[in-house]
């Protein structure tokens, strides 16, 4: 992603931080076109709830 490139990070613990944040906002907050706009999260429920 391109926050990597962009941020310098003072430890190995703040870039751990930052991946754990960028992907729960990338699973949890991040509208997908590919995915009928919604979240992976959403989408993965919604598939759930269609099959059952």
């Amino acid at each position: 992603s391109e926050m990597y490139y962009l941020q310098k990070f003072d430890s190995y613990e703040a870039l751990e931080q930052a991946i754990i944040e960028y992907i729960d906002y990338y699973n949890n907050h991040r509208y997908q076109k590919r995915l009928n706009c919604m979240t992976p999260i959403e989408y993965r429920n919604y598939l759930k709830n269609k099959i059952a």
